[in-house]
């Protein structure tokens, strides 16, 4: 059984127990998280629309983090213009706990 839910228009494929990266979440670590489902696939088939309205997925967060840094180098042919920066994009691990409502 697995769902799509959505968090910061973006969304994700789940299961339970899955330990998934979202986008950095105003969350304790240690705290229960809740999001919302848009589509539902079990052994019932699919649900998706009304038929998921009541639904959600709680999981638990686990740390707050930093991703692999990148390195952005912009470079201009014959002016002499060369810039290298780097980038981490913070994020939240999340473990998927349970389906609510199923």
């Amino acid at each position: 059984m697995y769902a799509i839910i959505e968090n910061g228009s973006k969304q994700y494929t789940v299961k339970v127990g899955d330990v998934v990266k979202f986008e950095k979440l105003n969350a304790e670590v240690g705290a229960n998280v809740e999001f919302n489902v848009l589509l539902v696939s079990g052994e019932n088939g699919i649900k998706v629309g009304q038929e998921v309205e009541g639904l959600k997925v709680v999981g638990k967060v686990l740390a707050h983090d930093k991703a692999k840094k990148i390195i952005i180098y912009k470079y201009k042919a014959k002016k002499g213009e060369r810039r290298k920066h780097g980038h981490r994009q913070p994020f939240t691990a999340v473990e998927i706990s349970e389906f609510v409502g199923l």
